[in-house]
């Protein structure tokens, strides 16, 4: 799985964060999330499924 985040679409919610800690963060200053682990384990993939679900903009994108 390839995590990407269309940052421009981001409002700043950090439900993906919240979902999986391991792969979003976001930034100090305007809360815009970022992906920390563009390639997570398989371990991680059901919370990363969750967080694109969740996010109020759809800025996440999973590719397999």
């Amino acid at each position: 799985m390839e995590v990407q985040l269309d940052q421009d679409k981001c409002c700043g919610a950090g439900q993906c964060v919240i979902a999986a800690p391991e792969v979003f963060d976001q930034r100090d200053e305007d809360g815009i999330a970022f992906v920390l682990d563009a390639r997570p384990p398989v371990v991680l993939h059901e919370q990363v499924r969750e967080a694109a679900l969740i996010c109020p903009a759809a800025a996440i994108r999973l590719e397999p």
